[in-house]
């Protein structure tokens, strides 16, 4: 029996380490792709509000192990269509936030990156409605990622309309 829970518990650790692993290794591509942003961002024009460059990182790196930690919360939960649809929009919306930096930072698309950044939160929005439905802590631990974005398009709007 004993032999059986550590298997268990060994692909549960496994589950959680890629599961944090996936949005981590987004964002660390992401950000080596921008490398050098933030003197490009220090250099716009910035709305009020806005936080220093050293923040992003932060909080990025914050936001993407709760949103790894909520994805672990419902991968772990038995397999329904529920549970595809929710995990699928959670790679969807994964791989809309990595092109928004592209778009933003590299292409200086500001305006396209905030349509870009709309179709990001109500991907996200979709997504934690559904984890919410699976996991109610899986749905809390994405609201904050809800919050930042929505911030990130205040600070988005008005760069493109400051610059």
């Amino acid at each position: 029996m004993m032999r059986t829970g550590g298997i268990f518990l060994k692909k549960k650790t496994k589950t959680l380490l890629t599961a944090l692993a996936v949005p981590l290794g987004v964002g660390a591509v992401s950000g080596f792709l921008t490398q050098g942003s933030m003197d490009t961002f220090e250099k716009l024009k910035q709305p009020p509000l806005t936080p220093p460059g050293w923040v992003f990182p932060v909080v990025w790196t914050g936001l993407f192990a709760m949103m790894g930690t909520a994805s672990y919360l419902v991968a772990i939960t038995p397999k329904t269509e529920e549970r595809k649809k929710a995990l699928t929009l959670y790679g969807i919306q994964l791989a809309v936030n990595f092109l928004w930096p592209v778009f933003f930072f590299n292409a200086g698309w500001y305006f396209f990156a905030f349509v870009w950044l709309v179709l990001l939160w109500y991907l996200v929005y979709l997504c934690t409605k559904g984890f919410s439905d699976i996991s109610r802590n899986a749905g809390y631990l994405m609201i904050p990622y809800l919050v930042w974005l929505t911030f990130a398009g205040y600070l988005n709007f008005f760069i493109f309309l400051l610059n």
